[in-house]
């Protein structure tokens, strides 16, 4: 018996189903905007501002209101890195590897974070309060490296400065 908000019968999508409330978010954003020119990123768009990201069941069923095929739209979701596949933390932190950060210290950055947070790229940290982006400029070459935290632009962050946000951030939730 397939569930009501599946978006496949194979045994690969079984997994990947999506609840009564997400699929109804994907099909109201999907008719308010599938009659633009190049509807697919703003239904993207719209889908993860509904939701916080964009769920592999959503794909599916954003493919067949389009009338693409399931690679396309994975393709599109796959390739910017602004779209999010998995719930992300209530804070994100997004670390610039531009050639100016970069020079400045940021691999050693990247290094301390990653272990610090216990996650990589693209992942959450188990208590879902803080996930962890690449992003490649922020702008900020003059107090490089750079980390933007939701809103709140950082420069010149060392290990010991983003350990004191970390224990400041850790302190406020």
């Amino acid at each position: 018996m397939n569930h009501p908000a599946r978006t496949g019968s194979g045994p690969q999508e079984n997994a990947k189903w999506l609840s009564p409330e997400s699929h109804a978010a994907v099909l109201e954003v999907t008719a308010r905007l599938k009659d633009q020119p190049g509807a697919l990123l703003p239904i993207l768009h719209g889908v993860q501002e509904a939701l916080g990201y964009v769920p592999e069941g959503a794909v599916p069923l954003i493919a067949r209101e389009l009338n693409l095929s399931r690679a396309d739209v994975h393709g599109v979701v796959s390739f910017y890195h602004f779209f999010r596949t998995r719930p992300s933390g209530k804070r994100i932190v997004y670390l610039c590897r531009a050639e100016s950060c970069q020079a400045m210290g940021a691999a050693a950055l990247e290094a301390h974070v990653k272990q610090r947070l216990g996650i990589d790229f693209h992942e959450t940290t188990d208590d879902g309060a803080i996930t962890l982006e690449p992003v490649y400029c922020l702008g900020n070459c003059a107090c490089s490296p750079a980390m933007l935290v939701n809103e709140e632009l950082h420069g010149r962050v060392t290990p010991e400065r983003f350990d004191a946000w970390l224990k400041t951030a850790r302190e406020a939730s």
